[in-house]
């Protein structure tokens, strides 16, 4: 696919992110052997991850939606999470691996965890495509990391600014321009 005009660069190709993806599968087929689990996406960014991730993934696994604001239409977080929508199912004494397109400053996973905590699941782990280790705010425990990658803002492979670019095949920097309008 040919870059769009408004990247600045192409940050990781489509195919490095399904080796990484691919890696991560293995990870997690390895580590949750023999086990129930339920993958729980955070839309709508982490969707084409997920999507991705589930067919790397080779045992039976469920899955869930969570839907949860703390950007806006604005390119830093407000730091007020709010759930849009919620589990579908309980999650008592179930293994739960929370699927996220980026950590960023860490308040909404962090957020996120503590009230699946309260549901009693027999795990909760996270699992990120990108972390942006820069700009971290909250502690959170990450146990499956695809890339580490600099504080830029970044678009593409379900990333998006204002509902655009979810579309591309990689992760691309969008050009400041674009978002300083």
């Amino acid at each position: 696919m040919e870059m769009n005009n408004n990247i600045d660069a192409i940050l990781i190709s489509e195919e490095d992110i399904k080796n990484k993806v691919n890696e991560l599968g293995k990870r997690i087929n390895e580590d949750y052997k023999g086990k129930d689990l339920l993958l729980v996406g955070v839309l709508k960014g982490s969707m084409v991850f997920m999507s991705d991730l589930m067919r790397a993934i080779n045992m039976n696994v469920k899955i869930d939606f969570m839907c949860v604001s703390s950007y806006g239409a604005s390119t830093k977080s407000s730091g007020q999470v709010r759930i849009l929508m919620d589990l579908r199912s309980p999650i008592e004494n179930i293994d739960v691996l929370i699927i996220e397109d980026i950590l960023d400053s860490g308040v909404t996973l962090s957020y996120l965890t503590e009230v699946l905590n309260t549901r009693n699941p027999k795990s909760i782990e996270i699992c990120t495509l990108l972390d942006k280790p820069s700009r971290r705010k909250a502690n959170v425990n990450l146990k499956y990391r695809g890339f580490s990658i600099p504080d830029e803002f970044v678009v593409g492979y379900g990333l998006d600014y204002n509902e655009d670019y979810r579309n591309l095949p990689y992760i691309g920097v969008l050009k400041t321009e674009v978002y300083t309008i």
